[in-house]
């Protein structure tokens, strides 16, 4: 712990550095501009930036003081061990559904039934699955089959079939750590808690495009959920691994199927319903990412447009600042996420290249980006030595911003376009190589 509030401390640092020399660098090249448009659009590239800076602090700060609350109530001993029923949807997983399935067999929780559930495969899956049934008492897992529907249904279908009280979501192409459900039931011994969620990780790190994304996943997912849980408001439970009480569930309706982020969208539900949302980061789930860079466009499209729809059948929630906070700050946060930053990184930086080269302070770009570059390798330190990853990702941070958050960013802003021209699309399911 001490490590950790070190790391954090030289973070302050850092971030104090690169905001006070920004304002600095900002405002020399405001004064050499001469045109309003110039000087307008310096002052928005200047307010964005102290915005992204508060986020990235603030986050990294609830970060740490939840890691800090969580470490100081892991004296807690379990009695009651409730069954928890795990659901894994699965549609053409032969290449992984097994691996996926033997790491939730061998969980060390006492009491799990596994209820697969093929959506309609059209390969193996429902065979290889079928394989692995058993029943001994205590554990067991069962295969069933339906016709093909989509996730949400396929969910639907298996919690309905359910015996549990609680209800962990797991995808097929994901594999468990070995204690992962043991981790996360005690959080339901507070009655105001309907689903916690765990850390998900990347297991194909083969080339340069999955490293950076396991270091995505460490620094701009895991991170910001350990932050959200602070104020237990995780904003959305992942695929691969999430735990629900199964009572909630059925008040919130079960899962819906007019998004394509249903996981975001049930999420907003049941924190609508006043429910807390929390975080175990020790709870592992390992998934395999996109490997090529077509892929990575198409899986991030379609998370855009899913939260796009998500915020667009809630979005009346988003003015019930007083009466709602919670989940109207929930959705003001996921609009920046999904909307305002996208765009603003990208026409800022467009701008700024533009400003800079015109006003002949060029010089200013290589300044701009090796304080961001220092202010993400500081972050990726920070969040490696706090998750014990690898510490060869911290060197990724390099170029983070510089090439993946930008590709990352286009995809977004071309999503939301299309949302809002609500032009059609499909699932967009990616093909896996059986990396897990």
């Amino acid at each position: 712990m001490v490590i950790r509030l070190a790391i954090f401390l030289l973070m302050i640092a850092s971030l104090s550095g690169t905001s006070i020399y920004s304002v600095y660098e900002l405002s020399t090249l405001l004064r050499s501009l001469q045109s309003f448009l110039g000087e307008a659009g310096v002052m928005v590239l200047l307010l964005f930036t102290m915005l992204i800076t508060l986020r990235y602090l603030g986050l990294l700060l609830f970060s740490v003081l939840n890691n800090v609350r969580r470490t100081a109530g892991q004296d807690h001993v379990q009695h009651d061990f409730p069954k928890v029923s795990i659901l894994v949807p699965a549609y053409n997983e032969e290449v992984v559904i097994q691996k996926s399935l033997l790491s939730i067999m061998e969980q060390t929780y006492p009491r799990i039934e596994i209820i697969v559930i093929d959506d309609g495969s059209a390969d193996a899956t429902f065979v290889k699955a079928k394989a692995l049934e058993y029943d001994n008492g205590v554990k067991s897992l069962r295969v069933l089959r339906k016709p093909n529907g989509g996730k949400a249904v396929a969910l639907n279908y298996g919690m309905e079939r359910s015996t549990g009280d609680l209800i962990m979501v797991v995808d097929a192409d994901s594999r468990l750590s070995d204690d992962a459900v043991e981790r996360m039931v005690p959080y339901f011994s507070d009655p105001r808690v309907a689903a916690v969620a765990g850390s998900v990780y990347v297991s194909n790190r083969i080339n340069n495009l999955t490293r950076l994304q396991a270091l995505e996943y460490i620094q701009g997912l895991n991170m910001a959920r350990n932050g959200q849980a602070f104020f237990k408001l995780v904003s959305i439970i992942p695929g691969p691994i999430g735990v629900f009480r199964k009572d909630a569930l059925i008040k919130a309706g079960g899962y819906d199927h007019d998004t394509f982020a249903e996981d975001a969208d049930l999420t907003m539900k049941l924190i609508a319903l006043n429910y807390r949302i929390d975080f175990e980061p020790e709870a592992f789930a390992y998934t395999e990412a996109p490997d090529q860079l077509l892929d990575l466009l198409k899986q991030r499209y379609r998370w855009t447009r899913g939260i796009l729809q998500s915020l667009s059948k809630h979005k009346k929630q988003m003015l019930h600042v007083f009466r709602r906070p919670k989940i109207s700050l929930v959705m003001w946060y996921m609009f920046f996420e999904s909307i305002m930053w996208p765009f603003m990184d990208v026409m800022g930086t467009l701008f700024f290249l533009y400003i800079s080269f015109s006003s002949g302070t060029s010089t200013f770009i290589f300044h701009w980006w090796l304080l961001f570059t220092l202010l993400d390798l500081a972050g990726a330190l920070y969040c490696v030595l706090t998750t014990r990853e690898s510490l060869s990702l911290t060197w990724y941070a390099i170029f983070y911003r510089l090439y993946f958050i930008g590709i990352i960013n286009i995809a977004k802003i071309f999503a939301t376009i299309e949302e809002w021209l609500n032009l059609k699309m499909d699932w967009g399911k990616l093909n896996r190589k059986g990396n897990l």
